[in-house]
C-alpha cells in the first residue's frame, strides 16, 4: 500500500518570517533581500497570523514613505482569514485547498498554530521535476552573496 506523501516532504521547513509588530517597509525589505515571494507573519507566541504576498505588499509601499514608516503588518493581515495546512496532511489535500482558495502559498503549523514551514507552488513545482533532490540550480545563474542581517539562502529548490 502507497502512502500519500505529505506536507512535510515538500514544504520549506525554515522560511523567512516576520512578527506582526514590524513596520511595513521592514516586511519590504525581508522580501527584497530575501528575494521571497511569500511572507509569513507571526504573533509573539509564534502562532501563524497571516501571509504576506509580495504583489500585495509593492501596492502598499507605493504609498508615501512616512506613512509606511508607521504602519505595522498586522494592519495588513489581521483584515482577513489565514487558511493553513498541517505537516502530516497530504500534499493532494494541500493542492486541493490551494486550487479551491485560489492560492499559491499556504503556511503550515503545528496543532497549536505555531508556523512550523511555508508550503508553496514553486514547491510542488520543483518536486513534479524531481528538483528538490538536486544539492545545486539546474544552469549557471548569478552568484548569492549573503545579506547582513540575513542569514544566506540555501541553493536547493525550495521556498518561496
Amino acid at each position: 500500500m502507497n502512502e500519500q506523501p505529505t506536507v512535510r516532504g515538500l514544504m520549506d521547513a525554515a522560511p523567512y518570517s516576520i512578527s506582526e509588530d514590524e513596520s511595513v517597509l521592514m516586511a519590504w525589505e525581508v522580501m527584497e533581500r530575501a528575494e521571497q515571494r511569500h511572507l509569513p507573519v507571526v504573533r509573539g507566541d509564534g502562532c501563524c497570523a497571516g501571509l504576506l504576498e509580495r504583489a500585495e505588499l509593492a501596492v502598499v509601499c507605493a504609498a508615501a514613505a512616512a506613512t509606511l514608516s508607521s504602519r505595522r503588518v498586522r494592519d495588513l493581515v489581521h483584515a482577513r482569514r489565514t487558511v493553513t495546512v498541517h505537516p502530516e496532511e497530504s500534499v493532494l489535500r494541500a493542492a486541493a485547498v490551494m486550487t479551491a482558495e485560489d492560492l499559491d502559498a499556504l503556511p503550515v503549523t503545528d496543532p497549536h498554530g505555531r508556523l512550523v514551514g511555508l508550503l508553496t507552488a514553486r514547491d510542488y513545482v520543483a518536486s513534479a521535476a524531481d528538483l528538490q533532490a538536486r544539492a545545486e540550480p539546474v544552469g549557471p545563474g548569478p552568484a548569492r552573496a549573503t545579506l547582513p542581517g540575513l542569514p544566506p539562502r540555501s541553493t536547493a529548490w525550495h521556498g518561496t
